[in-house]
């Protein structure tokens, strides 16, 4: 019996214009019994924002899985050690055309830059503040990700000057123009597994659904996996199943089916 249902969003619940499936937040509210885990590398302040009534019935797994909220309070948190945060700003420091975004539990945190740069961030960071200095965010935050906005689309060409950072760190090329610094700990799987252990919920009453290699873990923890039909190949190699893709309601022709 599915009791906890996690989905991806851009590429998977989202349609290509970024709107949600007519009938998913009332399906939510019409289903009390299984838990909904919303799966995102957005920020959890960006996520709330594309619900209205099914808002508080979710779960969200927000910056990849470093952090997971619930009637928003944070219940999961993949923590940076400071030192690792400002190991990350200074190595990002020496790099032309590299924005460092500071992402924390309270905020997102990021010095000012030009305005196509922070029109970008504004974006995918709802709650973004501007700080004197980020390493006065660093002490004054919990950080779990250090978020880079590459100018020119170089995200792959400047992935490579990260690899001295410490192996407890993880360099992932989350975009062409973005780059994403956590602790290699941190995975959407990660924190699905935490959830299932929170809350009692058996691997096998777990269904997923995701279309790109950041959904890999999540989909490995859930008994009923889904890659959409838009999914890249190694997404359709670890799902159980294959469904509809995201312009095509896919998601929902399986919920639908509950």
């Amino acid at each position: 019996m599915i009791r906890l249902v996690a989905t991806d969003m851009d590429g998977t619940l989202l349609n290509s214009r970024k709107e949600l499936p007519p009938d998913f937040e009332a399906w939510v509210v019409a289903h009390p019994g299984i838990r909904v885990a919303i799966a995102s590398g957005r920020q959890y302040h960006t996520l709330c924002d594309n619900f209205g009534p099914a808002r508080e019935h979710l779960l969200y797994i927000a910056e990849n899985g470093a952090l997971v909220f619930e009637r928003g309070a944070a219940v999961y948190k993949n923590v940076m050690a400071p030192a690792d945060a400002l190991e990350c700003l200074r190595v990002a420091s020496g790099m032309p055309g590299v924005h460092p975004i500071l992402c924390g539990v309270r905020s997102a945190w990021m010095l000012h830059a030009p305005e196509a740069v922070e029109r970008e961030a504004n974006m995918y960071y709802h709650r973004l503040a501007f700080p004197e200095t980020l390493e006065s965010a660093v002490d004054g935050d919990e950080i779990v990700k250090v978020a880079l906005y590459i100018e020119g689309f170089r995200a792959a060409e400047t992935v490579s000057g990260f690899q001295s950072l410490s192996p407890r760190l993880s360099p992932v090329v989350s975009g062409p123009d973005w780059i994403d610094l956590a602790n290699a700990s941190v995975s959407k799987g990660a924190a699905l597994r935490d959830i299932q252990t929170r809350y009692g919920i058996a691997p096998a009453d777990c269904m997923g659904f995701g279309d790109y290699m950041n959904d890999y873990t999540l989909l490995q923890a859930c008994g009923e996996s889904y890659a959409m039909a838009n999914a890249c190949e190694g997404i359709r190699s670890v799902a159980k199943h294959l469904t509809a893709s995201n312009d095509e309601d896919g998601v929902m022709a399986v919920l639908r089916t509950l």
